[in-house]
């Protein structure tokens, strides 16, 4: 599935991006962080990043998608990093990086906001177009999966039941051989 996949993201010069000054952001082997004054702009016009301590903290995924996307350059130590270099830096962080960056982008791309949602035990908390962390409250939690990962009934229900803690509903987007993405959007009822 990788090979496949890899090819898909093969990043384009955008010219637009020529003249403007790239954001540069350092990894430093398990985050991704900037100082620029450029990260500050694009988290206050986007929201992209966490700002902590005066400086931009990019999930891997967010670092990912700006990289491809012509508006970050990262760094390890004084080498930069290309997109397929990165992604490998991340593969050894988190195994499953490929299957959650393919549902960040498709995401993401269609106007949906994506923070990370460790504490709610998922791996991306949903907001509708137009909220904003902080003002309102995602509507998902999202977990992206493999079209091969084994989900048992316990992990489903699991997974369910801190959705319905937490007052959100719950989203599963499986990814196939070819990348593409099914959502299941998943919910309580009182019948």
């Amino acid at each position: 599935m990788t090979k496949k996949l890899i090819k898909k993201f093969k990043v384009s010069k955008n010219s637009k991006n020529k003249s403007k000054k790239l954001i540069k952001a350092v990894f430093s082997g398990d985050e991704i962080v900037s100082s620029a004054k450029e990260a500050r702009d694009i988290y206050s016009q986007s929201l992209f990043g966490e700002y902590i301590n005066k400086k931009i903290h990019y999930s891997l995924s967010e670092a990912l998608y700006l990289v491809e996307r012509g508006k970050v350059d990262v760094y390890f130590k004084t080498r930069k990093l290309s997109f397929n270099q990165l992604l490998e830096k991340c593969k050894q962080i988190d195994r499953k990086i490929l299957v959650k960056y393919i549902v960040f982008k498709d995401l993401r791309n269609r106007g949906y906001l994506l923070k990370t949602a460790l504490k709610f035990g998922a791996d991306f908390r949903v907001y509708d177009k137009g909220q904003r962390p902080g003002k309102e409250h995602a509507r998902w939690i999202l977990y992206p999966i493999n079209e091969n990962a084994e989900l048992t009934w316990q992990d489903f229900s699991a997974k369910n039941r801190v959705a319905h803690s937490t007052k959100k509903n719950l989203l599963v987007a499986v990814v196939d051989a070819e990348g593409d993405i099914t959502y299941y959007e998943i919910s309580w009822i009182r019948p």
